[in-house]
């Protein structure tokens, strides 16, 4: 299997598509950008030589039907995944259960449409099973870690799918969302995770978790791809019997109001407190007026979801297996289907008439508003955390994801300020169903507004802006830093603390040699200026000037800041080592950067 292309790491659509204009990029090209490494557990099938073939002779077939024409096939060549509960023909389907698994003879609705507009699918990812979830730890084939730090989780269960587009792998994949699967582990991401209007993207040809509540979702980089990947994938099915045409709608935007809930549960968390205070802080920036609303419906109707009997959907699904081989689920999703048997028929009624109830409730208190504005989870917890208290800590995450799918909303989940310790933290807009064309329009103007970093790839949404953003207003100083203040690593909330913002992850000119340091807490490396040397991956900061005194006070010997040249010949400030603080030291160069080295120790 092929290294994915650095060139290609974090594509936009827009990005392929220049890519193959020009002439850069030719469709067998695609072969080369595929899934990375035996060892990555965000993957449960990736794509071969069979399958590649296969794909692109149906693509050539397809554009020989429409002339040639490019045009015609708005995702010609561009790559992307699924999660391994959406059938793709000639592929195995598991749900993450390899006792259900099955080799899928037609393609799922969904995967069907976005092959006639020309996308490649380049492999099936990992996800809690049976989709039950919001963690990323509930798998045989792995646990998938988030894309920052290891130690977290994904999120779930989509977990694999949002890793995957996270990390620049593709530039959108799909996942499900029936509690807050297709938001959570956009927001532990920093990436977008469109939940569409129930019926609007169809289910059939995907396992079901709770079937009258499912939705397939949509993980991209940037809203305008996920709105359009959705556009494409999405529309009435006559064979699907939860399938609904999508109403011309107009969008509202005419007065900005969004809601906010009048009690906001984060669990002891600050930090999730913190960003999600600056965000209200930003919509107020971008004109919105915001007020608070009764959330306690809401919350209600979230209880229902495990409390009441929609668990019995997801006990349909895997009755004959729990039947016959038992073990052979997940402990976890086995003791959650299980309290299935608790529930009669008279209980599915009178917990309908409840939920029906809420949601009117719901949707009268959305009258008025643009959209409701909400974390999109309350906390981050990391593999050990989750594995330690499996239901409890899911249970939490769904604290504002849950209740969407029973009261018939609109969801998009969307990047929003880092946290102090480097992790995203992600906000959600929530609207009545059919609102999708709204939410989208308000995802664009925030991340427009934002220019927040992409996924985990380092590159800043500035750069794919339609109007072009200087690139470091005069009251900040540019600064390139190579070791602990990376994101994700130990320093880096003192930037993040001193409202730093990211700009890209680029490389040093080829005349630096970089160093692992001895004898320093937390670790970090010395960046050299030699005569021979190589390109060192390096972030860009750009730090408020009249803050970057503070932060350099903090800089211990023998570090110091000076002038780095990067390999496109641009100067910034950055870390240097004195050359004392070379002793005992051992040479890294040849990895390429401090990432590359820590996780060579692994």
């Amino acid at each position: 299997m092929h290294l994915s292309s650095p060139s290609r790491i974090g594509w936009t659509l827009a990005d392929w598509r220049a890519a193959y204009r020009s002439g850069r990029l030719k469709l067998n090209d695609v072969y080369d950008a595929s899934p990375v490494a035996d060892g990555d557990s965000a993957w449960i099938a990736r794509i071969d030589a069979a399958r590649l073939r296969t794909q692109l002779e149906q693509l050539e077939h397809r554009l020989g039907a429409v002339g040639g024409d490019t045009s015609q096939l708005p995702l010609y060549g561009i790559p992307f995944a699924a999660k391994d509960n959406i059938d793709a023909a000639g592929w195995p389907t598991t749900a993450a259960c390899p006792a259900y698994g099955y080799t899928a003879n037609e393609d799922a609705t969904t995967i069907r449409r976005l092959r006639e507009a020309g996308a490649i699918l380049l492999g099936k990812t990992n996800l809690d099973q049976f989709a039950t979830g919001l963690v990323g730890t509930r798998s045989p084939y792995g646990v998938v870690s988030n894309a920052f730090r290891s130690e977290y989780i994904s999120g779930g269960s989509s977990a694999g799918s949002a890793s995957v587009v996270a990390r620049g792998l593709v530039p959108f994949s799909l996942g499900t969302d029936t509690a807050g699967s297709g938001r959570v582990p956009a927001a532990f991401n920093n990436i977008v995770g469109l939940k569409p209007t129930r019926g609007y993207l169809s289910t059939r040809g995907v396992v079901p978790a709770c079937r009258t509540l499912d939705c397939v979702s949509v993980f991209a980089l940037t809203v305008e791809d996920a709105d359009e990947v959705a556009a494409i994938a999405g529309g009435y099915d006559a064979n699907d019997p939860y399938s609904r045409a999508f109403p011309e709608t107009p969008v509202r935007m005419t007065t900005l109001r969004l809601a906010v809930p009048d009690s906001l549960e984060f669990f002891g968390d600050a930090q999730a407190r913190k960003t999600f205070d600056q965000a209200i802080e930003t919509w107020r920036a971008l004109g919105a007026d915001i007020a608070p609303i009764d959330f306690s419906p809401f919350a209600q109707l979230a209880a229902l979801l495990y409390e009441g009997p929609w668990v019995a959907e997801r006990y349909a699904v895997a009755e004959s297996l729990l039947e016959r081989d038992p073990e052979a689920l997940h402990p976890v999703i086995r003791s959650i289907v299980s309290t299935a048997s608790r529930f009669n028929a008279v209980d599915a009624f009178k917990y309908e008439y409840r939920r029906a109830a809420l949601a009117r409730l719901i949707n009268h208190t959305l009258e008025g508003f643009t959209a409701l504005l909400a974390p999109t989870t309350p906390s981050i917890y990391t593999i050990a955390e989750v594995l330690d208290d499996p239901v409890r800590l899911n249970s939490r995450l769904g604290t504002y994801t849950n209740f969407t799918n029973l009261a018939d909303l609109s969801a998009l989940a969307l990047p929003a300020h880092f946290r102090d310790d480097g992790l995203p933290a992600g906000i959600t807009l929530i609207a009545p169903a059919w609102q999708d064309r709204t939410l989208a329009e308000l995802g664009k103007r925030w991340q427009q507004h934002l220019s927040l970093p992409l996924g985990a790839t380092g590159r800043a949404f500035s750069a794919v802006a339609k109007e072009t953003k200087p690139s470091a207003p005069a009251t900040t100083v540019r600064l390139a830093v190579v070791g602990a203040h990376l994101t994700g690593m130990p320093l880096n909330h003192q930037l993040t603390s001193r409202d730093a913002v990211f700009v890209e992850r680029c490389r040093t000119a080829a005349t630096y040699q970089l160093y692992a340091l001895a004898n320093t807490t937390p670790p970090k490396p010395g960046l050299v200026k030699a005569t021979a040397g190589a390109p060192i991956e390096v972030e860009l900061w750009d730090v408020p000037l009249d803050r970057f005194g503070s932060f350099v006070a903090e800089i211990p010997a023998p570090l110091g800041i000076g002038s780095l040249e990067l390999d496109d010949g641009r100067i910034v400030k950055g870390f240097i080592c004195e050359p004392i603080g070379l002793q005992g030291a051992r040479e890294i160069t040849s990895f390429g950067g401090w990432r590359a080295y820590l996780a060579s120790l692994k």
